[in-house]
């Protein structure tokens, strides 16, 4: 009875350590919990602190004088008869502080494109992630199938051949298709570790996730196609993808910088008043108080011509992931087509033959219509087929993530 309570409780341990979840249960999860999300998020908050700091002005100065030695009346800080005091302000010229806070602005712009993109990035691992992790639990419970049946049909050749009713070559060619599926299991189990660990990394939910996506979803999912063709999703990344905005934006920002560091040849003004108890002109003097500096030279120039190099060189960059966004988008269309094409031709019918041919020889060998190098020879067949296409489709669903990672759309149906 202890022993039965005690296998109750680590069964409904190991339970409790697996949290059924969808994947828009996972997305939830993500957005309230990734690290990388929150940390990135602090970029706008900071761009927020900029555009707050570029509006403040330079503090008025205040300055004062005393007497520290009367040569006539031979005092030292006679402060009754000398003293004086004046304030200043800086007065921007030229624009400066609206250039100095269009750029602060442009650059939250730039921050938050940042973020957009590291959205999608980590969306994008969330969702492959998931899928990984859903085809590697069938090609587990697959794998499972097939070992159980193989395991107790290698003990029964165990067992006849010591006792010398089969040859001990039947015995390996068995033990050599059972080891080939534990290769495969360690393999699979391999796998599962790696995308349990990474959706615990991206969703901040420490048990493992089992993924509850039934098998119409799924099908549904493999099913969809995206729309418009291969120029028509070219287009539409070209207006929606974050990455590529982010270079046409950081165009803008480089004038933008261009203007401010521009605008910093113009000299400012020093305005200010001043009172002087006796040592102007009049006792009691307050005069007005205009400085500005000589504009011999540009004292600005070099950072002027800087950023102009800096438009050009942003514009090059622009270009370049122009190229290379529309090429991506064209190799990932061409993936997805081509293995959805290929995963199309094999009917639904063809694999529920392969399932019945399955059960099929597992009949026929027990009662011996089959031979075991040809039962052996399709094991090991159906086990390659099996594998291969549970790969096949996880890979439809993860070339269809690209799609969606680099348009940034919704593009299929």
């Amino acid at each position: 009875m202890n022993k039965i309570a005690g296998l109750f409780i680590a069964i409904s341990s190991f339970m409790a350590a697996q949290q059924q979840m969808s994947l828009s249960d996972c997305e939830e999860a993500f957005q309230k919990n990734n690290l990388q999300l929150l940390a990135e998020q602090y970029n706008i908050n900071m761009a927020d602190a900029d555009i707050l700091q570029a509006k403040i002005w330079e503090l008025p100065q205040l300055s004062g004088q005393i007497n520290a030695y009367n040569p006539e009346g031979k005092k030292v800080f006679d402060i009754g008869q000398a003293k004086g005091a004046e304030i200043t302000q800086l007065i921007y010229m030229g624009g400066k502080k609206k250039n100095e806070i269009a750029f602060a602005k442009s650059n939250k712009e730039l921050a938050q494109l940042q973020f957009s993109q590291l959205l999608v990035d980590l969306r994008t691992q969330l969702h492959a992630a998931y899928f990984n992790l859903y085809y590697e639990k069938l090609k587990l419970e697959n794998t499972n199938k097939q070992l159980g049946y193989m395991n107790d049909l290698l003990s029964a050749y165990r067992v006849q051949s010591a006792k010398g009713n089969v040859s001990l070559k039947d015995e390996v060619r068995l033990q050599s298709l059972v080891i080939q599926l534990n290769n495969d299991k360690l393999g699979i189990n391999k796998n599962i570790l790696e995308f349990e660990q990474n959706l615990k990394v991206l969703t901040g939910v420490s048990d493992d996730i089992e993924p509850q996506l039934s098998e119409t979803d799924a099908k549904d999912i493999l099913a969809a196609q995206p729309f418009g063709d291969e120029e028509e999703l070219k287009k539409k990344a070209l207006e929606n993808n974050s990455d590529y905005q982010y270079f046409l934006k950081l165009i803008d920002n480089s004038k933008l910088y261009a203007q401010w560091q521009k605008s910093l040849n113009v000299p400012d003004l020093n305005v200010g008043a001043g009172w002087d108890q006796n040592g102007g002109t009049f006792k009691n003097e307050v005069n007005l108080m205009v400085g500005i500096p000589l504009p011999l030279w540009k004292a600005n120039q070099g950072n002027v011509v800087k950023a102009n190099y800096a438009i050009q060189q942003n514009q090059k960059n622009a270009d370049y992931q122009k190229l290379n966004l529309e090429t991506k988008v064209q190799a990932a269309y061409k993936t997805w087509k081509t293995q959805y094409d290929q995963l199309a031709e094999i009917k639904t019918t063809d694999l529920s033959n392969m399932e019945l041919v399955y059960d099929g020889m597992l009949k026929n060998f027990r009662k011996g219509n089959v031979n075991l190098i040809e039962f052996t020879d399709f094991m090991d067949s159906y086990r390659q087929t099996a594998l291969q296409i549970y790969d096949m489709k996880n890979e439809i669903m993860q070339s269809a993530e690209q799609l969606n990672q680099l348009i940034q759309t919704k593009i299929f149906y």
